[in-house]
């Protein structure tokens, strides 16, 4: 009787391995569709970033390059106000936009844009304080000569500002 007991009863199932083919599979399409989301999210945000951060384009045009002042000597100005008696010698020297042809003829500057801008930078240059003329502060005072130049001359007409030498006395 304890044979019929057995029969009658229903069969156990097994459990069903799964292909380890197609658990790779799974685990290859998974990563792959977590990977396109990480891109897509980080390209996204960084294109955000740049564009918030700048306002403007980095490629550009080769720009004409124009130094300031004197050939040879850049520009001297007395800094400090007019009871210090300190000077700086500094060369400065812009990448202007060529396609801003109100400020450019031939690849030179117009005598109305030099003009403008060499007052501009003046104006900078004598209103700074001593200790904003430390080296790792160029990059702030590069920034400031370049955005009010921008504004004399109109946006986009200086793409960047070099300061190519340097002497305080």
């Amino acid at each position: 009787m304890a044979d019929e007991e057995n029969t009658n009863a229903a069969p156990v199932a097994e459990p069903k391995k799964k292909s380890p083919i197609i658990m790779i599979a799974a685990l290859v399409l998974v990563g792959l569709a977590l990977a396109g989301g990480i891109s897509y999210f980080v390209t996204t945000k960084l294109m955000t970033n740049t564009a918030a951060s700048g306002g403007e384009a980095k490629h550009h045009d080769p720009g004409v390059f124009v130094k300031l002042g004197d050939a040879k000597e850049g520009i001297i100005v007395n800094v400090g106000g007019i009871k210090a008696s300190r000077f700086l010698k500094v060369g400065i020297v812009m990448e202007m936009n060529p396609g801003k042809k109100d400020n450019l003829t031939d690849n030179k500057l117009n005598p109305l844009a030099e003009t403008k801008i060499l007052d501009t930078t003046l104006q900078i240059l004598r209103t700074v304080k001593i200790d904003e003329l430390d080296a790792a502060k160029q990059d702030e005072l590069k920034q400031k000569i370049k955005a009010d130049v921008n504004k004399v001359l109109g946006e986009g007409s200086v793409y960047d500002v070099y300061i190519t030498s340097f002497v305080l006395q």
